[in-house]
């Protein structure tokens, strides 16, 4: 009877560090093209067109909604600030929870400021994806 050995969990914990990508300072040509990525699924929201703003989600997130529709209606309800902004300034390319993420100042319209947290997701051919967003309060008010 063969003698199985248990495979240590570090070293399960040293290859998934290892295969996570190092982001510790993305290229200026990543930084543009991210912010290309979403500006381009702002003005698909701006134009209502559903299609080509699913396109620019992660393929996680497409299967997560499956329909251009679904995933239109989740931003209307629940991204008001994002899918109808006032005003929009980008702000800087940070690295959190281990991801890239370019944060986003958002007036809504409402006025009411937020902050957004896109997740981004360089695909295999080297383009970029959003796989996520969240949005955090922010001091500023806009009147």
């Amino acid at each position: 009877m063969p003698l199985h050995r248990p495979f240590p969990a570090i070293l399960l914990l040293i290859a998934t560090l290892a295969a996570a990508p190092a982001w510790s300072q993305p290229s200026e040509a990543d930084g543009n093209a991210i912010v290309s990525v979403i500006q381009s699924q702002l003005d698909a929201f701006k134009g209502d067109r559903a299609v080509e703003a699913f396109g620019y989600a992660s393929p996680g997130i497409q299967a997560m909604f499956q329909t251009p529709d679904r995933f239109m209606q989740m931003v209307r309800t629940g991204y008001s600030a994002v899918y109808r902004p006032r005003e929009v300034q980008f702000l800087d390319l940070i690295v959190e929870r281990g991801e890239l993420a370019q944060r986003v100042l958002f007036v809504g319209p409402d006025g009411v400021p937020v902050i957004a947290h896109y997740y981004m997701e360089r695909q295999p051919d080297g383009s970029w994806r959003i796989s996520g967003v969240t949005l955090h309060p922010t001091e500023d008010r806009t009147t």
